[in-house]
């Protein structure tokens, strides 16, 4: 009989060869140096782990969802349109990848200011001293003018404002995502939280108005949320309250009428993890894990990355399928 040892330090280290480890990363994984410097080319370089695999699979779904006529819904907080992401998003919407288009407040502020002028987002800081931040005059005559139209119509405030800017001679239009949508006839929605936005300390702005409009609104964009079913996507980019409190809101109520979501995918793309996005967007939305992605990185790198590669990967899957001359 053995005397066990009391003292752990003197019992014999047990090693195990290294043929028999189970490794999280091996040579197969590893990225490389792009050759040729193609969209498709840099993707298939990325290192085969963890958010490289996931930026991936995004892309995939978004493709996948695209062929499917599933919908693909980006919803954004304002410094998505401060980072001068427009003409990438506005790309997207043109080519039928995205859906529906749905944005706070402070969002269809800076689309006007840039459509009107060609310039937004003002020196807090000084402002703040001296009571001059927040009141544009045409910024807060204009949008609170035009939320009115709301009142006792069938109108939201998102297609309120994208029909005006749309219809406006503004020499900076062709920056608006608000007159992108209404020129490609996707929904587009405004979501409000009344005393959070410059043209609220505004004389004619109207509480009736907004609430009106930002409610409409959310009944539209429920009803695209319950369409996510089936294979559709949900990206919530830089917002991080207002957004995913409405997404979670409008999939409790798909769910209450029904609609399972099955397969539903929901994105978060922001430069730093809050707690709203991450519990009302990637969590407790879904039915199954594995339907959700969290992308860390600045707006205006990883969202050109991602619309990149999800046009070069589309591109790439009409090649595929495309039929050879003689047989057309």
């Amino acid at each position: 009989m053995k005397t066990p040892i009391k003292d752990g330090s003197k019992r014999p280290l047990h090693t195990i060869p290294y043929a028999r480890r189970k490794f999280k990363f091996s040579v197969k994984a590893m990225g490389r140096p792009v050759r040729k410097f193609t969209i498709p080319e840099f993707v298939d370089s990325l290192p085969h782990v963890q958010k490289a695999d996931e930026l991936r699979e995004i892309i995939r779904r978004v493709v996948r969802a695209h062929q499917r006529k599933r919908p693909v819904i980006f919803a954004m907080g304002a410094h998505v349109i401060k980072c001068g992401l427009q003409p990438v998003i506005r790309d997207l919407i043109e080519n039928g990848i995205v859906t529906a288009l749905a944005m706070n407040g402070a969002g269809v502020i800076h689309d006007f200011e840039i459509a009107y002028g060609g310039a937004t987002s003002e020196w807090v800081e000084d402002g703040i001293k001296d009571g001059t931040f927040g009141v544009t005059m045409e910024t807060g005559r204009i949008l609170n003018d035009i939320a009115r139209r709301c009142i006792g119509s069938s109108t939201g405030l998102g297609k309120a404002f994208a029909d005006h800017i749309h219809a406006a001679d503004y020499p900076h239009k062709k920056y608006s995502l608000l007159a992108a949508a209404r020129a490609a006839s996707i929904p587009v929605t405004v979501h409000v939280a009344i005393g959070c936005d410059v043209i609220h300390m505004h004389p004619n702005a109207s509480g009736a108005a907004i609430g009106e409009g930002s409610l409409r609104d959310f009944h539209i964009i429920a009803q695209e949320i319950q369409k996510l079913d089936g294979g559709g996507i949900f990206f919530n980019i830089g917002s991080s309250v207002i957004m995913p409190e409405i997404f979670l809101k409008a999939v409790s109520l798909a769910r209450n009428r029904g609609v399972t979501l099955a397969d539903m995918t929901s994105v978060n793309m922001d430069f730093i993890t809050h707690y709203r996005p991450m519990e009302n967007v990637l969590l407790r939305p879904h039915l199954d894990k594995g339907n959700s992605f969290n992308i860390i990185g600045h707006h205006e790198i990883m969202l050109p990355l991602l619309a990149a590669g999800i046009k070069a990967s589309l591109m790439s899957t009409r090649q595929k399928y495309r039929k050879p001359e003689a047989d057309q």
